[in-house]
């Protein structure tokens, strides 16, 4: 028999209610901003500087000779109400799952930033204890030293960073911490740099030994986004919970991960080439290929907003709308977005504007309007919903919204089929 809980996952602070489940959750999250007054242009603004902000740390990893983790915090979307020690401590964390690694500053604090939830002292908790140098959890550490107890040191692409030790601890969800899970190694970070903004820590959720998905043991999970401009709550589930929901769904292989690389924790897809209109662009093979070294390829990130595609590949995709919307061009730097039109007064449902399609191995991602086109008719712009970058291209949760998304460890799969969030 299954026993329901109540938990609080929060996409930056914003309660819900979730069910859950031993096997598995069902968790209602928000977009960031849709509790606010902002317009529709100024939601688009603040989604694209995030994702240039983003964009620009994961492309900071792409091979150097010094460690790096993903993001840096400020530039994700998602963070879950948790609470760690017993008694429990409130933790605001942001979900990533482009990196592995738990951790929140804690005191005794040599230099900590302020955060909105106090800062956890592991002294006040009867169930915390530091892991020793043996445990495996030290030994996944890519930059860890071991004396008496397993330090750790992650640096961000900004220049921030965090250091301390690795401890294991027992994290609670729910309003109630009814649900338990002890014994998780996290990092206690007692010298960092920087801030992580509107959180107190990160939660990875990437590939590795380190991430909460791998000390849960959940081979799978999957969410569902709901357009930035929609208020319902979008969906993340957990475990036994996330399945595909109809037989049209499509799916793909992850691809194998570049071994000894801060790289090792995303969740890369084989990108084969990409469709405007009924035109297959001659996009070459080798712009998406991921090297041995950790260069090139794509991952999927749900804390990137607008898709950012490596260059080469940018320049094809933005000719080939050039020569088929037939409006003119304007500058879309209010919205931080390279190629826009002006609006015609009758609107976008006047505009011819072509398919896109991304041709994965065996799924074709063929998304509808509203996934890569922004309509923002306060400043009369349409524009295409992508970026261009160098090293790595991200597919951003715009391209990925109204899509119910399943990540299968077990199967080395992700599937996607269109899905009404509310509904799952």
């Amino acid at each position: 028999m299954s026993h329901v809980h109540h938990l609080t996952i929060l996409l930056f602070l914003l309660p819900v209610l979730v069910k859950c489940s031993l096997h598995g959750a069902r968790v209602k999250l928000k977009y960031v901003d849709s509790t606010t007054d902002f317009s529709k242009s100024e939601l688009i603004r603040r989604a694209t500087h995030r994702s240039l902000q983003r964009v620009s740390k994961l492309v900071s990893l792409v091979p150097s000779n010094n460690f790096s983790v993903a993001c840096h915090a400020s530039t994700a979307s998602y963070v879950m109400d948790i609470s760690i020690g017993t008694p429990p401590v409130l933790l605001s964390a942001i979900l990533d799952t482009g990196s592995d690694l738990i951790w929140t500053q804690c005191n005794p604090c040599t230099a900590c930033f302020a955060q909105p939830n106090p800062i956890f002292t592991p002294a006040n908790s009867t169930t915390f204890s530091k892991i020793p140098c043996s445990a495996s959890l030290c030994k996944s550490l890519t930059k860890s030293t071991c004396n008496s107890e397993c330090d750790y040191e992650y640096s961000y692409g900004d220049g921030s960073s965090t250091k301390g030790f690795i401890g294991y601890e027992t994290f609670s969800f729910g309003a109630d911490n009814s649900v338990k899970f002890p014994g998780i190694g996290f990092g206690c970070g007692t010298n960092n740099i920087g801030a992580t903004d509107n959180s107190s820590g990160i939660v990875g959720m990437g590939r590795g030994a380190l991430s909460l998905v791998s000390q849960l043991n959940v081979s799978k999970f999957s969410y569902c986004f709901n357009s930035i401009h929609n208020k319902g709550s979008s969906i993340l589930l957990l475990g036994s919970w996330a399945n595909m929901t109809s037989n049209t769904s499509k799916s793909t292989p992850f691809m194998p991960n570049p071994h000894g690389s801060p790289m090792s924790s995303f969740y890369y897809l084989s990108l084969e080439g990409i469709t405007v209109g009924e035109t297959l662009l001659p996009i070459p093979p080798s712009v998406f290929q991921l090297t041995a070294e950790g260069s090139g390829g794509l991952i999927i990130d749900s804390g990137t907003t607008v898709t950012a595609l490596e260059e080469r590949a940018f320049i094809m995709v933005t000719r080939a709308f050039m020569s088929r919307i037939k409006l003119p061009q304007a500058s879309g730097a209010s919205l931080g977005l390279s190629l826009c039109f002006t609006l015609p007064d009758s609107g976008m449902k006047s505009v011819d504007i072509p398919k896109l399609i991304f041709h994965f191995d065996g799924a074709d991602l063929d998304m509808p309007l509203e996934n890569y086109i922004v309509e923002d008719t306060s400043n009369r712009l349409l524009c295409l919903g992508m970026v261009s970058t160098r090293g790595i291209s991200i597919l951003g949760n715009m391209q990925q919204q109204n899509m119910n998304i399943l990540y299968d460890m077990e199967k080395g799969l992700l599937s996607f089929e269109p899905a009404v969030c509310s509904k799952l």
